[in-house]
């Protein structure tokens, strides 16, 4: 059975853009952020694309994920991830061919189903007739490929040949894990939005789970929210802006993350508590001992390989201070 000290850390990261900041202050707040998760020994920095969400500001991956690279040294930096719908493949190829010619054996390609958005931006995004979620596992193939020449195809992604990131995919249900056990690739579980499917999805992608050139055994990484303070009381007075967001986006009106007391003020209905109580069980939130415990529970329940910590809070420095906690349990 793991434990905390035997799992890497990482981060996913959505440059969250908080009530009365700007997108610019929150793509400066994601370098500075990685920078301190390099400082503090995470494995790797991953961002994640959504659209249409004032609260985000990470919709731009691939070119996030460069001046991240860029502005840190050794840690790996990806996707988590590319919402494959959303783009052509030959584009995604060429991207992340590019990232990691810039950054070689630092780049990870994390690929997601999911259009990370409402379906009216999706199809902004696609276009009529455009891509599909369908015809994912197809996509995905083809994506792949632009990796290698093959002068028979017609179309290559010049950038891509001989620039081939690790791929991994990402998922919340049972479809992706199935896949990526059959095609022998790491394997990424959303915990912290679909947390009763974690254990069935993680067990059906080690069932189906097939040795490749990639991987001789199978791999899970788990997404999950954690926000740590010095107490118990401070982290849940911190995790308020958090659910207030969620609960508006529910509603269908997404906001920018408001401030705590904003959040602790908010005239919340039996329903929206119970909803929320729902929404955000798996997060774990409190002192350093109680996200000790958490975690420590959770890797109890998966056997996961590796956590990627995702925090969102309106103040940066409690970010960071949270991101800090985290890596001192480890010690």
């Amino acid at each position: 059975m793991t434990s905390l000290p035997d799992v890497p850390l990482s981060v996913l990261d959505l440059s969250p853009v908080s009530e009365g900041k700007g997108v610019g202050e929150a793509l400066r707040n994601t370098l500075d952020l990685a920078r301190n998760a390099e400082r503090l020994g995470y494995h790797r920095y991953w961002l994640a694309e959504h659209h249409n969400m004032p609260g985000i500001a990470s919709s731009a991956t691939a070119v996030l994920i460069g001046h991240v690279a860029d502005a840190t040294e050794s840690i790996r930096v990806g996707s988590g991830g590319i919402m494959l719908p959303n783009h052509a493949p030959l584009v995604v190829a060429e991207q992340f061919g590019t990232l990691e010619a810039f950054h070689p054996g630092r780049i990870d390609l994390g690929i997601g189903r999911a259009p990370g958005t409402d379906q009216r931006t999706a199809l902004a995004l696609r276009g009529p007739g455009g891509l599909s979620a369908e015809n994912f596992p197809e996509h995905l193939m083809e994506l792949i490929s632009y990796f290698e020449p093959d002068a028979a195809r017609g179309v290559n992604a010049i950038t891509a040949e001989g620039n081939k990131p690790p791929v991994w995919l990402l998922g919340s249900s049972g479809f992706s894990a199935q896949l990526a056990g059959r095609l022998g690739l790491p394997f990424s579980f959303a915990h912290h939005f679909a947390a009763e499917n974690t254990i069935p999805a993680v067990r059906l992608y080690r069932e189906n789970f097939r040795p490749s050139e990639v991987l001789s055994e199978p791999y899970v990484m788990l997404g999950v929210q954690v926000i740590a303070a010095e107490t118990d009381e401070r982290a849940e007075y911190l995790a308020g802006p958090s659910g207030l967001t969620f609960l508006s986006l529910r509603r269908g009106r997404p906001i920018a993350l408001p401030t705590p007391e904003d959040a602790a003020e908010y005239p919340y209905t039996e329903m929206d508590r119970a909803f929320l109580a729902e929404r955000f069980g798996s997060s774990i939130v409190g002192g350093p001992e109680s996200v000790r415990k958490g975690l420590d529970q959770l890797l109890a329940d998966t056997d996961a390989n590796e956590l990627m910590i995702t925090t969102m809070v309106h103040g940066h420095e409690d970010r960071v201070r949270s991101y800090e906690i985290v890596a001192d349990l480890k010690r």
